[in-house]
């Protein structure tokens, strides 16, 4: 496990939860709007945290906060999550993990194992848009795998999308939606400019007020929870 940072306190991360957040380094993903380049980037890479830091941390911290969230990079792509993710449930805490869906084995056995309490997986586009948005190649059918998993999972979750102007249309977003079926939640959330990985996305902008307030009103009634973030 290359743990590349750790963020002691969110209030926003775990819903309605109070929690740390640990980052790991390393991605298969390409995405240029990525606002992590030093965890997907490996010429960025710090020397990772040693996972005793972070266990004498949350030792600190027990009973403080609720939840610790594990997102990245991808957190899937180390092969010894299931056990760091099941140590940090001994300790009491609930586990949420942030996924690209892109290694449903590994999320299997994460569920298989009950060493998670929430998880998020981003959708990037239509599957047929996938490799071209995550400048990755992209094995399309692993993706549809994790959304059924995770619908079926018996664990609590959501779907959400962070939408860059000129990515994606309308109709793309729509069908995006559509890949979700019957899911408990989706959330659309505008791309914020910042650090990027790629720096001509650095000025990038979101969808318009607009356009997501359309996209709202024609996608809020397909799920149970739906929002703009």
């Amino acid at each position: 496990m290359r743990i590349g940072a750790i963020q002691k306190f969110s209030m926003i991360d775990y819903p309605g939860k109070l929690s740390a957040i640990v980052f790991t380094q390393g991605c298969n993903f390409r995405c240029p709007y990525c606002h992590n380049p030093e965890l997907v980037d490996s010429a960025k890479f710090l020397d990772p945290i040693p996972k005793e830091t972070l266990f004498t941390f949350l030792k600190k911290r027990v009973g403080k906060l609720d939840a610790v969230s594990i997102t990245g990079g991808e957190p899937t792509l180390h092969k010894d999550l299931p056990q760091l993710m099941k140590n940090i449930k001994k300790m009491g805490f609930l586990v949420k993990l942030d996924t690209n869906g892109s290694n449903p084995e590994m999320l299997s056995k994460i569920i298989a194992e009950s060493a998670v309490d929430y998880l998020a997986m981003d959708i990037k586009a239509p599957l047929e848009k996938y490799s071209q948005i995550t400048r990755s190649q992209v094995d399309t059918l692993a993706i549809q795998r994790s959304i059924q998993l995770i619908k079926k999972s018996g664990v609590d979750y959501e779907f959400r999308s962070t939408l860059v102007q000129d990515m994606l249309s309308k109709k793309e977003v729509l069908q995006m939606g559509s890949l979700l079926g019957n899911a408990k939640r989706y959330f659309l959330q505008k791309f914020v400019p910042s650090k990027t990985l790629n720096r001509d996305f650095a000025e990038a902008t979101s969808f318009s007020n607009q356009k997501m307030d359309n996209l709202q009103q024609i996608l809020q009634n397909n799920f149970q929870e739906f929002a703009i973030r």
